[in-house]
């Protein structure tokens, strides 16, 4: 809506235009592009599935949440000293750019209390943007595909569940071709 203000009558509103129909009415389409955005989804402190969830339902304020995979309880990597992960994958329409997603997930992250104290650290929630749409970006805050995916037991599993044929733009294999590829030692995923 469009507020019309008459200064010289000194009065409030004088009318209300919905400039969206006055384009409509023109031919143009305001409209944004809608994307499928495929993220992963961790925690380890606290009500881990409670978190999960949590974090879904902030999702939605920024698009809908299209596929949502099982939970996965998954042994630590890097840091192994710390508790069990549960992890999930949803696939998420947005009309937001990459960057304006990337602003989002970490806002999610910062109002459920997440803090970055120790890299790769326990954590209340840890959202990633795995891929956004066949889009490949390399900038100083953000990497589509995820640079690490295709190593990750635990992305790659949950993520198989609800995209298998999902092609990664620049190693040009699918979720599944990923998964197969890693080796059948190393990191515990367990689907509950």
């Amino acid at each position: 809506m469009f507020k019309i203000i008459d200064p010289a009558r000194n009065s409030q509103v004088t009318n209300v235009i919905d400039i969206g129909h006055l384009w409509s009415l023109v031919g143009l389409n305001l409209s944004r592009a809608i994307h499928t955005a495929y993220l992963s989804l961790g925690s380890n402190l606290g009500d881990r599935d409670a978190n999960l969830q949590e974090a879904i339902r902030h999702l939605e304020a920024f698009g809908r949440v299209k596929a949502r995979s099982s939970l996965y309880e998954t042994e630590p990597m890097e840091m192994t000293n710390q508790p069990w992960f549960l992890n999930c994958a949803v696939a998420f329409e947005t009309d937001l750019v990459p960057h304006e997603l990337l602003d989002s997930v970490l806002s999610i992250e910062k109002s459920m209390g997440r803090q970055r104290l120790i890299p790769k650290g326990p954590r209340v929630i840890d959202i990633d943007i795995l891929f956004f749409d066949d889009q490949i970006e390399n900038s100083a805050d953000l990497t589509l595909p995820h640079p690490a995916l295709h190593q990750r037991r635990f992305v790659l599993e949950p993520l198989a569940e609800i995209a298998p044929s999902l092609e990664h733009p620049i190693l040009n294999q699918s979720v599944t071709e990923m998964l197969d590829l890693l080796p059948s030692s190393g990191q515990k995923v367990k689907r509950i």
